[in-house]
């Protein structure tokens, strides 16, 4: 566990972010930032991951200065044409069975961007998983969005959860996956003074 100087805040309300830092640092805040998500997308999912948690970081942090705040985002994206697909929470069930469509025997890129915020000093940096789909059928998909697992996550589904079985292969960090790669973390909080 780490122990750092500050007092320590997750800028997320993402249950699975909160789990994961648990395994870094014993003893954090959870304050969720409130920001305009869609205003902040841009083409490049790498920039879209860095750019939201950058403003959520910000947010919290501008409210308390005192404090080493971290912030994360996921993007779940698919290679299209020369650019990309974001793939987004969905909207409702049938957004969930087109996205999961969609990510159906492909090979997907997960990308986290991940800022931390302290009196002393600014990192930002995003780290990206490979995550490959067997084919799904209709009544596989239906049955997953039965469960109400998909409704709230990137790119609808949940690697720690249901969707397991449908995943051939992860190239990567699992926790970026899941929505915190605490590797990279934890490599940046050992630099933290």
């Amino acid at each position: 566990m780490f122990s750092v100087n500050y007092p320590v805040i997750l800028a997320s309300a993402s249950p699975r972010r909160h789990d994961l830092l648990k395994e870094l640092i014993s003893d954090f805040q959870v304050i969720s930032a409130d920001i305009d998500e869609d205003a902040l997308t841009d083409p490049d999912p790498f920039v879209t991951a860095q750019r939201l948690a950058k403003e959520k970081v910000f947010a919290v942090y501008s409210q308390h200065p005192d404090s080493l705040v971290i912030g994360g985002d996921t993007v779940v994206a698919l290679p299209d044409g020369d650019g990309w697909r974001q793939l987004t929470k969905p909207t409702d069930e049938g957004d969930a069975a087109r996205i999961l469509g969609e990510l159906s025997g492909q090979t997907h890129t997960v990308i986290t961007g991940v800022c931390i915020k302290w009196p002393k000093g600014f990192h930002a940096f995003t780290e990206s998983s490979e995550v490959a789909f067997k084919q799904m059928s209709a009544e596989e998909i239906r049955a997953y969005i039965a469960t109400g697992e998909p409704m709230d996550k990137a790119g609808a589904y949940g690697l720690q959860g249901g969707a397991r079985p449908f995943i051939s292969e992860v190239k990567g960090s699992v926790n970026n996956v899941i929505g915190l790669p605490t590797e990279r973390l934890e490599e940046a909080l050992r630099e933290i003074e």
